[in-house]
């Protein structure tokens, strides 16, 4: 998950529409009215049919609309919130490596209207059974297919770099938004030792990982089931993609922020993604160890930034649902924490925001 800057619309909202889509801003819903009736005929669009499919974190909306030969996606991105470019870009560079993502049929770009293909009506995580992982691996290499498919097309100064400043701004949510604002804790000295100190040691290993293009939200809510028994998985929500450690998919994938599942079952895929990865020549090392303790860092990096992004989805932005799932990265925070020597700080840290341990003020800054 990025960190998307998410500032809450001003406007009133409307009544439905003749579609049941609510608008908060009505003249916004008066420009897609218009859009709809000048794209509908050149795309064989059926107005009537247009409903929800989907919203996430951000702005953006998604809804489905029929057509004479199946169906097709509009995103709704209103300009002043989201910016569309690299949706378009990314998804260029998704097509070129012959991965299966949304085609651009049409797109709006001062009003934030896009006409889309519509990848299907599931997403992995609606059809893996979390009750029987094994069952779920052919869907899992699948994804780690697709994932080395990506990784392989990569070129440095395409897209963003992944770099220090950006690590460093979404590590700091995790303090800002988690600790402060959502557990009520007051940032002293000894705290602020600790997290430095640990997000120097993050920072550092996770930049030394070598750079590959990152989906950076590479989960099975973001893989779309294969329509088809020989079909590929669909990728979406890759707007945010920046050319960085090449861990960083693979954590997102089996460290994900919905779904847990046991760390055997993660070893299992993680090894077969470094054993084709190896195959394939990309650099992730003659050492499976090594390389599995850059996923656990990186891993780390992102589920602090999320915790402190679920934080701030609930307290600014109204979505208290993203915070529900808080206990799942502090279980990942301290499981990875406590692996390590040079983590035993933050996990003592970690401890005592969730009341977990008697606080241990004088403790936080020292190397356990």
């Amino acid at each position: 998950m990025s960190d998307a800057s998410l500032i809450p619309s001003p406007c009133p909202s409307s009544p439905p529409d003749a579609t049941g889509i609510v608008w908060a801003n009505p003249q916004r819903g008066q420009l897609f009215a218009q859009w709809l009736a000048t794209t509908a005929p050149t795309h064989g669009l059926q107005p009537n049919t247009l409903r929800l499919a989907s919203a996430d974190a951000s702005f953006r909306r998604y809804f489905r609309i029929d057509t004479t030969d199946g169906s097709r996606i509009i995103m709704d991105a209103p300009p002043q919130q989201e910016n569309c470019q690299p949706f378009v870009t990314v998804a260029q560079l998704m097509h070129a490596a012959g991965l299966h993502a949304p085609a651009v049929l049409a797109w709006d770009e001062p009003h934030g209207f896009m006409l889309l293909t519509d990848l299907g009506g599931q997403t992995m995580m609606q059809v893996i059974d979390p009750t029987q992982p094994q069952a779920n691996l052919p869907l899992y290499l699948q994804a780690v297919d697709a994932l080395i498919t990506w990784q392989l097309s990569s070129k440095p100064d395409v897209l963003p770099p992944y770099d220090e400043a950006l690590l460093r701004r979404e590590l700091e949510l995790f303090p800002d938004w988690y600790l402060v604002q959502h557990k009520g804790l007051s940032i002293d000295e000894a705290m602020r030792f600790t997290l430095d100190n640990t997000f120097k040691q993050i920072i550092a290993t996770n930049l030394a990982q070598p750079s590959v293009f990152v989906h950076r939200d590479f989960m099975p809510r973001n893989l779309m089931a294969p329509t088809t028994q020989a079909g590929a998985l669909g990728l979406l929500d890759f707007q945010d993609a920046v050319y960085g450690p090449i861990t960083y998919d693979i954590a997102s994938l089996m460290r994900d922020a919905f779904l847990s599942w046991e760390e055997d079952f993660c070893l299992d895929v993680t090894v077969r993604y470094w054993q084709k990865a190896r195959q394939a020549g990309l650099p992730v090392g003659d050492d499976f160890g090594e390389f599995y303790r850059g996923v656990e860092w990186m891993g780390l990096q992102r589920h602090l930034k999320v915790a402190g992004i679920f934080a701030r989805l609930t307290l600014r932005d109204g979505k208290p649902q993203y915070l529900a799932d808080a206990p799942r990265f502090i279980h990942y925070i301290r499981s990875t924490c406590a692996r390590y020597r040079e983590l035993k700080p933050l996990l003592r840290l970690v401890d005592k925001a969730e009341g977990i341990v008697e606080p241990d003020i004088f403790g936080f800054g020292r190397q356990a």
